[in-house]
């Protein structure tokens, strides 16, 4: 029998899968407990805004993606995400719909990205991508600082075809906490770090990961404004490579609520494309 396919038992019976999802069960419910007593903490006019009216944003932001992600073929990808996001306060809400088309010899995809080698001819296949849903809650001028902290929750629910290798088909939950502030009226530096519980298909083992992102944003104008972000996260196929990339964007107001972004992606390691390109239009209602 294939090692990916081994059902390793402990004393209790359990196998190692069942146990890991248990365990990853329980750090999800801790995690939700502990970001909810933040908000029941924090959500209080000391660290909220003015209140505001809601506010929903509609996007669409079509990306394209190349390269080997550490294998010997090269897969390209063209990745439609199509968010809703609703505003209120301190509190957003996110729902992402990609659709997405892959060219590979059998690439394992996951929420969109590459997380591992996969071997057959090379064809291509498209349809509904991953969902993603995430929340987040910022908390302002935290200890009477200038700094604002972002805890957040998110979910790739599963809905990309496994069959098609466009996804496992499992869901995957992830926690974490964003940073950031303003210096010189101008600049607007950010981090986010966070842990993501990853679903386990039928015939084989992924790893929970961590993943991080780090970078600045210049506001040139009330118009225009650039960013520039490290991205990665850790490999969850065994031995296959971390993703790292930077990413360089342009953000431009149309409108008051019509806005476009342009953005280029650079891979820094095995397991990202070799670039990326992308750009789309957002409306906020």
């Amino acid at each position: 029998m294939m090692k990916g396919m081994r059902r390793i038992k402990t004393g209790s019976g359990k196998t190692k899968r069942t146990i890991k999802r248990e365990r990853a069960g329980s750090m999800v419910r801790v995690i939700s407990t502990l970001l909810f007593m933040v908000f029941l903490l924090y959500g209080n006019p000391a660290f909220a805004t003015k209140a505001v009216g809601p506010t929903i944003t509609v996007a669409s932001v079509p990306s394209f993606f190349t390269g080997t992600f550490g294998t010997t073929t090269t897969t390209n990808i063209i990745y439609v995400p199509n968010y809703i996001k609703y505003k209120i306060d301190d509190i957003s809400l996110k729902l992402t719909i990609p659709f997405i088309v892959v060219q590979s010899n059998g690439a394992v995809l996951s929420g969109g990205a590459v997380i591992g080698a996969g071997k057959g001819a090379s064809k291509t296949e498209s349809g509904l991508g991953d969902v993603w849903l995430e929340g987040k809650y910022t908390l302002h001028h935290v200890l009477d600082t200038s700094f604002d902290l972002v805890p957040y929750t998110k979910i790739k629910f599963g809905t990309a075809s496994r069959v098609k290798g466009l996804g496992t088909g499992e869901n995957d939950y992830e926690a974490g906490m964003g940073i950031r502030t303003r210096f010189a009226s101008r600049w607007f530096p950010f981090a986010r770090v966070g842990y993501r519980f990853v679903g386990q298909p039928v015939g084989r083992v992924l790893d929970d990961i961590l993943t991080y992102r780090a970078g600045v944003s210049y506001a040139m104008d009330r118009t225009n404004v650039l960013t520039v972000l490290f991205s990665g996260r850790q490999a969850s196929q065994p031995g296959f490579a971390s993703a790292a990339e930077i990413i360089a964007a342009w953000n431009y107001k149309i409108q008051p609520d019509l806005g476009l972004q342009v953005f280029g992606d650079k891979g820094l390691s095995n397991g990202s494309p070799d670039y990326g390109v992308g750009g789309g239009l957002t409306y906020r209602f």
